[in-house]
Parts: C-alpha cells; sequence; structure tokens
C-alpha cells in the first residue's frame, strides 16, 4: 500500500540522567589541566548544560528509550511501525546497525532497519528517506531517529570542541497519510569540506588507525554552515510553494548560537519562532533536531497545523532540511 503523504504522528526524546552544568565540567577540565571558564563556553556558544551517557551506555540505549515515548504519544505499538532508521555517527558496532539494535529492543522484527550517516544532517536525511520509502509503498509506518554518544568521540583536552557536545536521543513516527504533512526536503553535501569536520579514525586489525577524536575548523564550519542553511531554506519553501511568513517555527540544527540567530536572521525568520535547546542539551548532532522537535511539542509550543522547518548541517560537508505540517 502506498500513500499521498506521511505525516508526523508522535515525538519522544531521551536525555542521559547526568546533567554537567559549564561550572562542574571547568573543574573536571582543570583537573585535566585544560583552562576555560562558564564565561567563555556561554559568550562562544551559549551552551550552559550538556546531559553525558554513563559509561555502558550506548547510543541503541537512548534510541530505544526515546522510541518508545515518540510510540507512545502516537498510540501505537511497536509492532505497528515497519521502518526503523537510526540517524547517528556513534553507533554502537561498526556492524550490525544500532537500527537492528533496537528493533531488537522493542521487539518489532521483520521490518526494514538501518542507519543513515550524515553526522549533524543525519536526521533530515532520514525524514527524507522515510518520507519517501512510505510514498511509495515501500513502509507504512516508520520510527526515524536522531541519537549520538558524542562524549565518547570527544578530546577532553581539547577546550575547542570538548565544551561543546552532548549526548541524546529524538524520535518520530512518521505515518502514511492522505494529507499533507512532510510538505518538501532538500538533501545536499559537499565533500571538498570533509576535512573541516571529522572523526578520522577506523579500526584496522584490531588497532585504531588515524585520529580518533572529532576534530573541527570552527570558523570555517560558522561560515559554510550560514551560507547552506539559507540556501537550503529556501530551496524547500520554494518547492512546498511557500515564504517566510508561512513558517510557524523554525528548528536548526543545535551547534552554536551564534549559528542560529545569523541563520534565522538571513533567512528572515523571528527568532522569537525558533527553537531552542542548545543551552540545555549542547550539541547533540543527529539528535538536536528530533530532541528540540519533542521539547517544543511537548511544551505546547508546537500545535497541530502549524508549519515547522527543519534543517541541519554537518560533517561530510552535508546539509538538509524539511518542510512539515505537525
Amino acid at each position: 500500500m502506498s500513500f499521498r503523504h506521511s505525516r508526523i504522528i508522535g515525538t519522544g526524546s531521551y536525555l542521559p540522567p547526568r546533567a554537567v552544568a559549564n561550572d562542574e565540567l571547568v573543574r573536571e577540565l582543570a583537573a585535566r589541566g585544560v583552562e576555560t571558564s562558564d564565561q567563555w563556553i556561554v559568550e562562544r556558544t551559549g551552551i550552559r548544560q550538556r546531559h553525558l551517557a554513563d559509561a555502558g551506555v550506548a547510543c541503541s540505549h537512548l534510541a530505544t528509550e526515546a522510541s518508545r515515548r515518540a510510540l507512545e504519544a502516537a498510540g501505537l505499538q511497536a509492532t505497528d511501525v515497519d521502518l526503523i532508521i537510526v540517524a547517528t555517527s556513534t553507533p554502537d558496532f561498526v556492524f550490525p546497525s544500532t537500527a537492528c539494535l533496537v528493533q531488537k529492543a522493542l521487539g518489532t522484527p521483520g521490518g526494514a532497519a538501518f542507519d543513515v550517516q550524515a553526522v549533524c544532517s543525519g536526521f533530515t536525511y532520514a525524514i527524507a528517506v522515510a518520507d519517501s520509502m512510505i510514498r511509495t509503498g515501500l513502509a507504512t509506518r516508520a520510527l526515524v531517529i536522531g541519537a549520538e554518544v558524542f562524549s565518547r568521540i570527544l578530546d577532553w583536552n581539547d577546550r575547542g570542541t570538548c565544551v561543546l557536545f552532548g549526548d541524546g536521543a529524538g524520535a518520530v513516527v512518521l505515518a502514511g497519510a492522505d494529507r499533507p504533512g512532510v510538505l518538501a526536503s532538500r538533501l545536499h553535501a559537499d565533500g571538498r569540506h570533509e576535512s573541516i569536520l571529522r572523526t578520522a579514525g577506523n579500526v584496522c586489525g584490531g588497532t585504531v588507525l588515524g585520529h580518533p577524536y572529532l576534530t573541527m575548523d570552527g570558523p570555517a564550519v560558522f561560515k559554510l554552515a550560514v551560507s547552506v542553511l539559507d540556501t537550503v531554506a529556501r530551496e524547500v519553501l520554494a518547492d512546498a510553494g511557500l515564504g517566510t511568513a508561512d513558517v510557524d517555527w523554525f528548528i536548526p540544527h543545535q551547534a552554536n548560537l551564534r549559528i542560529l540567530q545569523a541563520a534565522a536572521r538571513k533567512i528572515g525568520i523571528p527568532i522569537e519562532k525558533v527553537i531552542v535547546t542548545l543551552d540545555r542539551h549542547a550539541n547533540t548532532s543527529a539528535a538536536s533536531i528530533p530532541l528540540a522537535l519533542d521539547v517544543g511539542v511537548r511544551d505546547g509550543r508546537i500545535r497541530p497545523g502549524q508549519n515547522v522547518l527543519m534543517e541541519g548541517v554537518g560533517g561530510g560537508f552535508t546539509w538538509g532540511a524539511v518542510l512539515v505540517t505537525m
């Protein structure tokens, strides 16, 4: 069975219980000989705390909990889902996919399950793929998840990156529908910029080759991010036949408050319409958009019938946007 459209019918999220405020992180870093301050972090990023997973807590654990909450919100059982897509750059294993591990934990064998790797753009990629599969009859209901344990790939001696990231997961249930939900999506990448944000290590012969930690050229990322976020937002709005005034809420990838503000200003969306969770969650990569979406839905800001523009940009270099009616 194929549908003309797909709609988000439930959202959920999960954060590890341990919330680490800047002051606590500053003390932990000082013990390592790394100097920073709450003021330095807030002024440059807008981040005030992040959630960090305990040892032994894997990406699939976070993804599974977020999925259960999304299913509950949708009024569905796990067995009602026939597609699971997990966007992540920090999977449990080389293989099998984190999506297969989530499927096992939920007890829903038989449907398709796979991971998408587009770093911080991953959730927009995953939504676009799931929407296409539903509209072509390959699935009827999908769990689309962004989940990360970025704390595992951070160099805690590099203050330029270790203060930026957190762990968490967000999920949505995307279901076939006869009325529009996902209005438009656009995905892009430019591998020529792969070096500005990457974790360039890999496992070979039982040892790690290359650099196992995240590295980033912050100024280069900022410049490129603001430019491509503006372009891709205008693309999906044009595809949907809408303008910026038709956007009720804007959920960009939660990377840096300056990027969020600059992107909104360039697109022409008032800052009052931007959902910001960066201060509480930090940068959770592929999890940041669905985490922020769930926050906005559960606190009552995002309501049925409203248009939500979601967009991400990340290592690769990748970027994408999805425009949905809730």
